[in-house]
């Protein structure tokens, strides 16, 4: 499948295989003490140090300020915790560790990834999942037998044609269509509710 393609791909990453898809390994029977032992350490650990940095607060008076500042070189112009300087473009979770007050961090090379991409990439995943429950929200909505797909603005040719072909009844059975984007998705909903609203007109 296309990256382009996939469905929430900011949720569906490589990097949180794990996270995801361990609890339903171990509901299936697939996944034994010892795995679930590890995977379990390994989420505490995330939580844990995502915790532990988002109450260490730094000023540009107190002392953690002053040590990012003489570390790093960055300096800290109002109050801010540990998470909101790692969502600087310039610094990331192992070079923050290197402020003495702040460190050393932990040690598992995948924690530390996980808490870092938590939070550089907390807005988008936000997003992403009010997406994800609007879309479900929506599952059911009915789209008319004889729906006009040509007059749905900015769908592609590619995308129009599957609709056409499959003719799905509702708009969960359309995001079933191979190939259909969220975006697709979002301007047929669009589309919809007008249609909806024109009528209750």
């Amino acid at each position: 499948m296309f990256t382009s393609r996939a469905e929430y791909r900011l949720q569906l990453r490589e990097d949180n295989a794990d996270l995801r898809l361990t609890a339903k390994g171990r509901e299936l029977g697939v996944v034994d003490d010892a795995r679930w032992a590890r995977f379990a350490a390994k989420r505490e650990a995330i939580e844990a140090e995502t915790a532990r940095l988002r109450v260490l607060w730094a000023t540009p008076a107190n002392a953690l300020g002053r040590d990012v500042e003489a570390t790093l070189g960055v300096a800290v112009s109002r109050e801010t915790n540990a998470l909101d300087l790692i969502k600087r473009p310039e610094l990331g979770y192992a070079m923050l560790m290197t402020v003495p007050s702040l460190g050393p961090g932990v040690d598992d090379v995948q924690v530390a990834e996980q808490v870092e991409i938590g939070v550089k990439y907390a807005g988008y995943l936000d997003r992403q999942r009010e997406e994800i429950a609007r879309q479900q929200r929506h599952e059911e909505t009915a789209i008319p037998a004889a729906f006009d797909y040509a007059g749905v603005r900015g769908l592609s040719a590619e995308v129009q044609q599957k609709l056409e072909r499959v003719r799905p009844q509702t708009l969960g059975k359309a995001q079933r269509i191979p190939g259909m984007t969220p975006a697709a998705i979002s301007l047929l909903l669009v589309h919809l509710e007008r249609l909806r609203r024109s009528r209750v007109a």
